[in-house]
Formats: structure tokens, sequence, C-alpha cells
């Protein structure tokens, strides 16, 4: 069974974090310092161990936010390209996990030396990441922030290029959410245009993560870019693109359909049928069915299904599932077979009731049918 990410957060790290800031302050209360973050931790979950690290580190480093980035800036690794699979504290200095409490002082201590506090977040996410951190001084002070992440976006580093957008998307997951990027992405665009050609895959899935954020709010706004980034794209800004736009996709938003070359899909489904129509619980649904070409051409199409659940108060509310892309040639029939798990998950809460299983095809609804989850 896999470790628990939450032990990446251990006593053994603490210790090590410890060994490598007092290397550079001679008065650094080490053994205060791993006592004070290391107690109990172990009864804590990852973020909680995380807050612990960081409110020792609060206690032991210098007040003086200038002293203190000093020497965490000298704990650093030097290494600062490597990928995040192989990021780990050794005997020559800090990355990886034990970044993120560092980042969390520089956000909670770092306010009042803006710029210095920046360029801090700047060297630890090539240890790591700082998108969390640089939040807090997005939302103290856009214009300034900014400033600081357009730069970014031009760093020779591509961990720092990623932090550029990771860092300003709208509603990161676990981080503050950015509402005033939420309500108007603005100052947030010319930086993915900046990034959007990146020759890190890594750095262009994160332009990807944000305007799918993006998305969420402006689905039309992000349609248009789109359709603009899809003029002469190759296919590493073709795959960003449609990796942006997946939200978009499964709710069959007609303008970027479009942009991607989808038309409406000329289409029938036929022999649609359900393995039964009444699932129990802890089983799945099975289901099954024919789609045919109406058209003279081959078509490109994306093929979803959608299942309405039961919601507590008895309304149904849809969740949309990919089936398959595929070039359909002219009147051809191609058959299809599907077996969906109604079973535990820790996302979704499940009520017996009558259900719904429909079949997409570019985002159209072709064809449903009714089924009743029992036994919940």
């Amino acid at each position: 069974m896999p470790e628990p990410f939450k032990n990446l957060f251990s006593p053994d790290l603490v210790a090590s974090l410890g060994g490598h800031l007092a290397q550079h302050m001679p008065e650094f209360d080490r053994e205060g310092f791993v006592r004070t973050a290391a107690d109990g931790l172990e009864d804590l979950e990852l973020r909680d161990r995380s807050r612990q690290i960081t409110a020792a580190l609060v206690r032991y480093l210098p007040e003086n936010f200038e002293a203190a980035a000093d020497v965490i800036a000298a704990a650093l690794h030097p290494e600062e390209e490597a990928v995040l699979s192989d990021m780990a504290t050794d005997d020559r200095g800090i990355r990886g996990w034990a970044i993120m409490p560092i980042g969390d002082f520089v956000a909670e201590r770092g306010m009042g030396d803006f710029d210095r506090a920046m360029d801090l977040l700047r060297d630890l996410t090539k240890r790591f990441s700082s998108e969390f951190a640089v939040r807090p001084f997005i939302v103290a002070d856009e214009a300034r922030a900014m400033e600081h992440v357009r730069a970014w976006a031009q760093d020779t580093n591509f961990h720092v290029r990623r932090l550029a957008s990771e860092g300003s998307r709208p509603r990161l997951p676990w981080g503050i959410r950015l509402n005033t990027f939420v309500r108007d992405p603005a100052p947030v665009l010319p930086v993915l245009e900046m990034l959007r050609d990146d020759p890190e895959e890594y750095v262009r899935r994160s332009v990807a993560n944000n305007l799918n954020d993006i998305a969420k709010d402006h689905p039309d706004l992000v349609a248009g870019i789109a359709a603009e980034w899809m003029e002469d794209a190759g296919k590493n800004r073709a795959r960003l693109v449609k990796h942006a736009c997946r939200t978009l996709i499964k709710q069959g938003h007609p303008a970027t359909l479009k942009a991607l070359g989808y038309g409406p899909a000329q289409v029938d489904v036929s022999r649609f049928w359900l393995a039964s129509d009444v699932v129990e619980f802890g089983t799945a649904l099975e289901f099954r069915f024919d789609m045919n070409s109406r058209a003279d051409e081959v078509q490109d199409i994306i093929l979803d299904y959608q299942v309405h659940y039961v919601k507590a108060n008895g309304s149904r509310a849809p969740k949309v599932f990919k089936l398959k892309v595929l070039k359909l040639p002219p009147g051809e029939t191609v058959s299809i077979s599907k077996r969906h798990a109604m079973r535990p998950i820790t996302t979704r809460r499940f009520n017996s009731g009558t259900h719904r299983v429909e079949i997409l095809a570019n985002g159209a609804v072709l064809a449903g049918l009714d089924f009743e989850l029992t036994g919940v």
C-alpha cells in the first residue's frame, strides 16, 4: 500500500530542515525547533503538519524578515532544475516537501518586505513550488505582485515560468481563491499568452489548467482564446488548448467545440439498452449502443455519456464522463459498450431513486434511459 502523503512531513524531515538552517545561523536553536515542529506531528494530517512546521519556523527564525530570508536562501539546495519526483532534501540543502512550510513562513512574515519575499518565493519554487505561498501577495497588492509574475513568465528556469501560471490560477485547488481574477481574469491573460508555446510540457500544462479555471466563470472568453490560439497551432499548442477546454467540451459549449473543429454531429443512436434498469448500489450500470453516421464525409466525434444522479432533495444533477474520441467514416456504424461503477467514492454522495444515463456526441444529447439505483 502506498505511503500516505502526510508522512512526507516526518520527524526526519524536521530534523534535516533544522540542521540545514543551523548551518547558516549559529544561534539557531535547532533542538528547540525540532522539538516544537515534531511534537505530535504524526497525529496530524498533511496541511496541519506543514502548518506546525511553519509555526516553529516563525518561532525560531529571526524576527527580522530580511535576516530570516538570508538564512533560508543560504540553506537551499544548489540544484535548481530537478524534476519534482527527484526533489528531496539531502546533505546539500533544502528542497522538496520541506519547501511548503517555508513558503507559508514567507507568506506570513514577508508581507512587510514585499519584493524580498517575492524574490525568495522565486528561489523556493526552483526546489519545489511556491504556488500556494504567492497567492496572499497577489491578494494584498495585485499590481505589485503581477509585476513579479510577468517577470517570472520570462525566466530561464522552467519552475519559475510555471509559477507565473500556476500561482495566478483563479481557482487553484487547496489554494486561496483569487476572487478578483475570478471576476476579471484580464491581468492573467498576458502571462498565459507569454507561456502558451513554452518548450516545457510542465509549464504548458499549467497554462491549460489556468485557462480551465477561467472557463468556469468566463466560458465565451476562453472559447474565443481557443479559436485564436488554434490558428496555425502546432501539436503542442493544440494539445494545450484542448486540455484547457476540457470542462467546456464536457458541457458541449458550442463556440468551444467549433474552435476545436467539432461541428454538430450528424449521427443517430440505435439499439441503446441497459443490462438492467435496476442497479444495486455497489455494482455497476452496464449499457451499450450503436452510433450511425448520417454524413457524407468523415466526422470528428467527441463521444461522452452523462449520469443524472439523484440528490438528497429528489432533484437530479448531471455529471459527464468521457467515452472516446473518434473519426467516424460516412455511413459507418460503431458499437459502444460501457460499465460504470456505482460504488462508494469520497467525492460523491449517492441516493436511491430514478437516475438517468444519456449519450452525447459533440456536446449534444442523442439518447437517454432511466434506471433505478437501489440499496444505498
